[in-house]
């Protein structure tokens, strides 16, 4: 077994076993990390099968978790961007889209760090975090719809375009069983999109086929690990890690 195949199962390992737990994630996470063991076009192709295996799991598994009309509503918008995406992935340079997609991570990061733990501080320290403070404008509608369709785009380019669509479900969908639940058929049904696409490309050639077998064990060690802490973990310590890391992973993608 190469190094290159236990560092990259490691990053699976790892980062599935976080959507495990979580319900979105491990491929905006692991693909720059596999990106550079493997190359862009590789990391992609990898990575949204073994997205699609894990997130199929989760939606038969907990299927009376899931919120069908939120379900809706995300796959309409998230699909209508999902082309644009695929098209982008085909025709631009790759070295552009590294950037493009270290620009993405760091920015959809970012956002998530300033919801989660700088707003509420401003808000303690302000006193507007107090019992019967008047709570903040939320966005109108049209603005997380947008977020939907901009994540589609992302999706179809990278497989990875979860952090927009998280925020968008984080409002919609605040129990994060019926969280994980829909956003895990999510993936399985954007997925298959991209597995199509693959199919159509010639990408499954009998190399890729091994690979997937080679890697498949670390993805039922991080699913069976994802689950065992799933009920054990605090939910917003848990973002605020994950977060975090993908912010600096993102920086350091962008300036490569």
């Amino acid at each position: 077994m190469s190094l290159t195949l236990i560092l990259t199962g490691l990053v699976v390992l790892v980062t599935h076993g976080l959507e495990a737990v979580t319900g979105f994630g491990c491929t905006v996470l692991a693909l720059p990390f596999v990106t550079l063991l493997l190359g862009i076009v590789e990391a992609k192709f990898l990575l949204a099968i073994l997205a699609w295996a894990l997130a199929l799991y989760f939606a038969v598994s907990k299927f009376r978790r899931i919120v069908w009309k939120q379900y809706a509503i995300i796959l309409l918008f998230v699909g209508a961007g999902m082309p644009i995406g695929m098209y982008a992935f085909a025709t631009l340079p790759r070295s552009l889209l590294i950037r493009l997609l270290g620009a993405f991570i760091t920015l959809s990061s970012a956002l998530q760090l300033w919801k989660l733990v700088a707003s509420p501080l401003l808000a303690r320290r302000s006193g507007t975090g107090s019992p019967g403070a008047s709570a903040p404008a939320s966005p109108p509608r049209w603005f997380h719809f947008a977020l939907l369709f901009l994540g589609g785009i992302v999706h179809g380019a990278f497989a990875s375009g979860g952090p927009l669509v998280v925020l968008y479900a984080s409002k919609a969908l605040p129990e994060k069983g019926n969280f994980r639940a829909t956003l895990t058929l999510l993936w399985a049904s954007l997925n298959i999109v991209l597995i199509l696409g693959f199919a159509r490309s010639g990408l499954f050639t009998s190399e890729r086929w091994v690979l997937l077998a080679e890697l498949t064990p670390f993805l039922l060690v991080g699913i069976v690990a994802g689950e065992l802490i799933h009920n054990r973990v605090r939910g917003e310590l848990f973002a605020i890690i994950v977060f975090s890391t993908l912010f600096l992973t993102g920086i350091f993608m962008f300036t490569v």
